[in-house]
């Protein structure tokens, strides 16, 4: 825990935003300001000091912290106060986050929220080929075709889906493990097959699972399983 002053540049780089090098250059450059102001280099951070890079907080490792969220149909992710179903509006965390990819207004299930700017960055990059796990319920019974082509790529948003794991779990239901997060991903290759998903819920992001969390509650993600989280996404 941080107790006395710290150089900025290890602070960011133990916040694990930039290395000190690249601190250095942002510092130079004017992108870090501390308690609202352009900070110079040799700067000292202290406790109670605000950090920002390029306008985003950036907080110290010993006050990173990540949530699970089970979020309920109708609540859509946007931080726009006046959105009348952001899930802010209900959703209160004891520190302010943002949410770790969307989930649409007609889907639900797990999202995470955290405080860690790279943290967030670095599970949403899509050539890090993190997973992310769904239930899916369409409106007709599934056919081999249909799972053949969603396992092996569906042609939207001007590219072809990436091969992934596709399991069927009823008659008309599957399961789905996407390594990429295209708009709407999910509902667009179904369409595209010519089915519609009534039922959408994600149950699982890296290690990260759903369990048994209540709509509309919240955990911490802590101790080895936020370890591990760290790990899949390249930050240890």
């Amino acid at each position: 825990m941080m107790t006395e002053g710290i150089r900025l540049n290890k602070y960011l780089s133990e916040a694990g935003v930039l290395s000190r090098r690249k601190a250095d250059e942002a510092i130079a450059a004017g992108e870090v300001k501390v308690n609202g102001e352009t900070a110079p280099l040799g700067s000292l951070v202290h406790p109670g000091d605000t950090v920002t890079w390029k306008g985003e907080v950036v907080a110290a490792r010993d006050s990173i912290r990540v949530f699970v969220y089970n979020k309920p149909l109708g609540q859509v992710c946007t931080v726009k106060d006046a959105d009348k179903d952001s899930i802010f509006r209900t959703l209160k965390l004891p520190v302010p986050c943002s949410y770790v990819g969307r989930l649409d207004k007609n889907s639900q299930g797990l999202l995470l929220l955290t405080n860690d700017g790279d943290l967030s960055n670095q599970l949403q990059k899509a050539r890090n080929h993190h997973e992310k796990e769904y239930v899916v319920r369409v409106d007709k019974p599934l056919t081999q075709e249909f799972l053949k082509k969603m396992s092996s790529g569906v042609e939207i948003l001007d590219t072809v889906t990436r091969p992934c794991k596709v399991v069927k779990q009823g008659q008309n239901t599957f399961r789905i493990i996407l390594t990429q997060g295209l708009n709407r991903q999910i509902r667009r290759m179904c369409e595209a097959l010519d089915y519609r998903v009534v039922f959408l819920k994600r149950i699982r992001e890296c290690n990260i699972l759903l369990g048994d969390l209540a709509v509309g509650e919240y955990r911490e993600v802590v101790g080895e399983e936020l370890q591990k989280l760290r790990e899949t996404a390249g930050m240890e």
